[in-house]
């Protein structure tokens, strides 16, 4: 057996970039949150994506909820949600004492379905917000979408946590909406070890975001708090890490890309596999490698065949509403995310795998179709 072959494990540059900020916070003794890294990367990441404002916050989940509150949902509003995604795009709704109701997915992104998007509208007209995610580093249809939400005048909060380096019409994710947020944990496409942003161009919605992260304490000599206020803003050591990663982001994102058409190449021909959408107006980051099987080879013995090798992959998501903590929560749409989640299987897509480690999967994979 070869060594472990992962998913998508953290990658820092072999320039060292991350160490030369974390040493200068070192050597400035700037090691509790806040500091020059933290400033620099907050506008370094905002030009980046091409944002007026951002937030370094701890995580992307304490970036969607604060960007729930900046949207002004409270107790007992209505916020639509993919259903296929992970719970931390969900998790926040609760957090805020909001109700979500999960929509389903389309074949064409493996996103938020606009057809699905607009019978909810129907549905449940009092609605404070729409979240959308860009999966697997694949792009919503944000034309459909902006165009439904901004006839119903709601806030829309793009969870962007997997598509950091990615496109819609020559767009960065995460900045079609009020809000965007990016997560820097330790399986994206470059990571802080853990940590998250929030972007907006409306600035002083980001300025009252950064006060509530840093337990809303008011300008007074003392310590007082005229606001409920949380402890979510990113350390000025781990904000290092995040401005080192940022400066190899493109180069992630070709290795990603050349995995993923490596994978789509070996692997297409085989008799019910049929990869992620991507589309004519879409470039992703190809954060994960992900496909779908319709025929004979099936998600569990794929992923049996490869563990067995010291090789790791997993399912698709779990869409939300079938979650059990969030099945009592209604649920707009068909089976497509249902479908998606029982055919689909994200592939090996770390960014250090060499040759050999790609080969080592194909022909792992190959061997499943010729028994």
């Amino acid at each position: 057996m070869g060594d472990r072959i992962f998913l998508s494990s953290p990658h820092m540059s072999d320039e060292g970039y991350e160490m030369q900020y974390v040493k200068e916070a070192f050597d400035t003794n700037w090691i509790a949150p806040l500091g020059t890294n933290v400033n620099e990367f907050e506008k370094e990441l905002a030009a980046k994506v091409g944002s007026k404002a951002a937030a370094a916050l701890s995580s992307g989940t304490g970036a969607i909820h604060l960007a729930l509150r900046a949207a002004g949902v409270g107790e007992g509003d209505i916020v639509f949600c993919p259903t296929l995604t992970f719970s931390a795009t969900a998790n926040p709704i609760i957090y805020q004492n909001a109700v979500p109701v999960f929509i389903d997915s389309n074949e064409e992104t493996w996103n938020m379905c606009p057809e699905a998007l607009e019978e909810a509208f129907e549905k449940y007209p009092a609605v404070k917000a729409v979240i959308v995610v860009h999966l697997y580093g694949l792009s919503a249809d944000m034309d459909k979408i902006m165009e439904i939400c901004r006839k119903h005048n709601v806030a829309v909060i793009e969870d962007a946590a997997e598509s950091l380096g990615g496109y819609y019409k020559g767009q960065h994710t995460g900045t079609f909406g009020d809000y965007g947020i990016f997560s820097f944990n330790g399986n994206k496409i470059i990571t802080t070890s853990g940590g998250g942003m929030l972007v907006s161009n409306n600035e002083e919605k980001v300025s009252k975001v950064r006060f509530w992260a840093t337990q809303s304490r008011d300008q007074a000599r003392h310590y007082q708090h005229s606001e409920l206020g949380f402890n979510y803003r990113m350390s000025n050591v781990v904000a290092g890490i995040g401005r080192g990663q940022l400066k190899v982001l493109e180069k992630r994102v070709e290795k990603k890309k050349n995995i993923f058409e490596f994978y789509k190449r070996e692997l297409e021909g085989l008799d019910g596999v049929e990869f992620m959408p991507v589309n004519d107006w879409d470039k992703p980051n190809y954060w994960l490698s992900a496909m779908k099987l319709s025929g004979t080879v099936r998600p569990f013995d794929l992923m049996e065949a490869l563990e067995k090798e010291n090789i790791e992959s997993r399912p698709v998501w779990k869409p939300m509403h079938m979650q059990p903590f969030f099945e009592k929560y209604n649920f707009v749409g068909t089976d497509v995310s249902e479908k998606l989640f029982r055919n689909g299987v994200c592939l090996p897509s770390d960014t250090k795998m060499t040759d050999e480690d790609l080969k080592r999967v194909i022909n792992t994979l190959k061997g499943l179709w010729l028994r």
